[in-house]
């Protein structure tokens, strides 16, 4: 069971403080994917990590629509204090979301670093004690920070997909096979034609099926990814279903099957449809979800 050594953040209120928790946590060695990052809060806490003696170390993104310079100066001020910076360029964008600190506890999350997603989006945050996750984010790391192929082991893929070494489209695809009464997905940018014909045929098999795809939810802003296979298994992080995300980028996915926390996704999910969901502050109901049957 992992459900012990697990916990998941989904209102914003907790979202910054579930990051700054784990990277105050360190003792010894922190290492973070960047694809964003303006939060003032979030940079000092490295600093302060490095400045107790942490070795910290970013992977940041080599590009990124729009944010370029500002990239740039989050490396410069992250080297000026004493944090190692390393920019893949063999991904056209590195977009996994992870943290990992002293190779005991690990945040697996869709959000970026930024006062938008800590604040204005549907985003989702899991922090976990599994050693499978943690293992398996430590040597996904350590092997994007040498440019090696991410070699997982089985315990460690059964929790994590990584996009695009290790097929994340046949790994949603046997996910979304699982289901037997419905299916409920969270993603603005679903376009991968494969994925899409697994859906159909779902849908044609009398499964239940709801797809989340506009921007707005208000008050809040589509941004994270989910995927919910009736009430057994949930998949949250980084990864859309879109032939980019899927062939091109690293992606980060995690799986989870603990049913306590399907059930607090299943319950954010009803808030995008049903009123009693703005009560518990995860944003208000619209006209978000397109229901096929």
């Amino acid at each position: 069971m992992t459900g012990m050594h697990e916990r998941l953040v989904v209102a914003p209120a907790g979202r910054l403080r579930a990051v700054l928790g784990v990277i105050r946590g360190a003792r010894r060695r922190l290492v973070l994917s960047i694809f964003r990052c303006d939060d003032a809060l979030v940079l000092r806490a490295l600093a302060r990590a490095s400045a107790r003696g942490v070795r910290v170390s970013a992977i940041v993104t080599a590009r990124a629509r729009a944010s370029a310079r500002d990239l740039d100066r989050v490396c410069e001020w992250l080297v000026a204090h004493a944090i190692e910076v390393r920019r893949p360029v063999a991904y056209a964008k590195y977009h996994a979301k992870y943290l990992v600190a002293d190779e005991r506890v690990a945040l697996v999350t869709s959000l970026n670093y930024t006062a938008t997603c800590f604040t204005r989006t549907c985003d989702f945050v899991l922090v976990t004690r599994d050693p499978a996750v943690v293992s398996g984010l430590t040597a996904l790391f350590a092997a994007d920070w040498s440019a090696e192929p991410a070699v997982l082991t089985a315990a460690e893929r059964e929790r994590l997909i990584v996009g695009p070494d290790h097929d994340p489209r046949a790994r949603f695809g046997a996910l979304l096979q699982e289901a037997r009464q419905r299916v409920r997905l969270l993603d603005t940018k679903l376009s991968d034609g494969a994925t899409c014909r697994v859906i159909d045929a779902c849908r044609d098999a009398g499964i239940a099926v709801a797809i989340a795809r506009r921007r707005a939810v208000r008050p809040l802003r589509a941004h994270g990814k989910l995927l919910l296979i009736d009430d057994r298994a949930a998949v949250i992080g980084s990864l859309a279903l879109s032939p980019a995300s899927l062939d091109r980028r690293r992606e980060l996915a995690v799986v989870v099957r603990d049913p306590r926390l399907v059930a607090t996704l299943d319950t954010f999910w009803r808030s995008l449809v049903e009123p009693a969901g703005a009560a518990a502050g995860l944003g208000a109901p619209g006209p978000f979800v397109e229901l096929a049957s």
